[in-house]
């Protein structure tokens, strides 16, 4: 029915188109509501990302995690469309930046760049702040290190079984550095003295420069190291490398045999890193950030980063990080319950 030409029709037909478009837009609202309510997921994920994205470090700055982290924050930003950061947070063993995204919104913009340490910490501590599974939700492996076994150029031991025979020979004599209790380097230096069934005596430095150092020095006789701090001094001939830890031979070290091939079958020690974001994240975020990062280690600056840094790409699904890890676990908490090693 046409609204009739008096002002108190006219009034009262402009509220009742009002009220009819306020009816149109609340029933349209309501409507929206109940799909988002169905299918909350998809609400998150809709408009992920729209702003910028962190990956907690839980290292200083300048450190071989942090390299990693900056070039796959690069890489993530590129194809995630938004700016990708690093939040340096160091302290107690990695404990104080992990606990910091355990505690985060678990809406894909605080993430942490786990390593190694995620999987040793829950041995080495009587308790952690935080639960190591049910607090965090896993997003993709992203690459794996090893170390290299390397003694001073002027030292009689010129293979693993050189070593193995020279620390069996006069046990206890020989000493290994270490550059931080329960680090790769370190539990890969025990994880030898097990499965050689060798004694070597345990020298703990602040950082892998004055340990290689004092091994140039001649004070120590071998050292377990990364690939960042040796690679150039071997090149220089300051140290001469006895082989890698990793389970396969490294692209980077080609002619080098790995500990199981030259003398210690089944002898592995790697360090990793792995993308992490807190429990609860939806799924459909978690996914887009886990392909972000299988594209990002294609590219050419991961590739490079991977030669200089000894880093093998993986990019694998989060199940794949989730199962890896828990088996990393328990493959460490047997040798450090062995070794006896405890952080004070």
């Amino acid at each position: 029915m046409q609204c009739m030409k008096t002002s108190v029709a006219a009034k009262g037909c402009t509220m009742s188109l009002r009220s009819n478009l306020t009816l149109a837009f609340y029933g349209l609202a309501l409507a929206a509501g109940m799909l988002l309510s169905v299918f909350p997921g998809d609400k998150a994920f809709a408009f992920y990302p729209d702003r910028i994205v962190k990956i907690v470090v839980p290292f200083a700055p300048g450190g071989g995690t942090d390299v990693v982290a900056r070039t796959l924050a690069q890489e993530m930003a590129g194809d995630l469309g938004v700016s990708v950061v690093i939040e340096n947070r160091p302290g107690a063993g990695t404990i104080v930046g992990t606990q910091a995204v355990a505690l985060s919104d678990p809406d894909g913009y605080t993430l942490l760049m786990g390593t190694f340490a995620n999987a040793v910490n829950p041995s080495l501590h009587a308790s952690l702040p935080y639960d190591p599974h049910k607090d965090f939700a896993a997003v993709a492996l992203v690459a794996r290190s090893f170390n290299i076994v390397v003694v001073n150029p002027k030292s009689p031991i010129q293979s693993i079984a050189d070593l193995i025979a020279a620390a069996k020979a006069d046990p206890g004599k020989l000493s290994y550095g270490t550059f931080g209790i329960g680090t790769s380097a370190h539990l890969a230096g025990e994880l030898f003295k097990v499965m050689a069934k060798v004694d070597l005596t345990t020298v703990p430095y602040k950082g892998a420069a004055p340990a290689i150092t004092d091994l140039i020095g001649g004070q120590i006789q071998v050292m377990f190291t990364t690939v960042a701090s040796a690679a150039p001094l071997i090149q220089a001939g300051q140290l001469r490398a006895l082989a890698v830890t990793s389970a396969e031979r490294s692209p980077a070290f080609p002619d080098l045999p790995t500990v199981a091939e030259a003398g210690v079958p089944g002898y592995a020690a790697e360090s990793w890193y792995g993308l992490f974001a807190p429990a609860k994240t939806p799924a459909d975020i978690i996914a887009r950030l886990n392909k972000s990062a299988a594209t990002a280690v294609q590219s050419d600056t991961f590739k490079k980063l991977g030669v200089n840094e000894g880093l093998v790409m993986v990019a694998r699904p989060p199940e794949e990080l989730d199962r890896y890890v828990r088996g990393e676990e328990e493959r460490w908490r047997k040798v450090i319950q062995q070794a006896g090693i405890k952080v004070e």
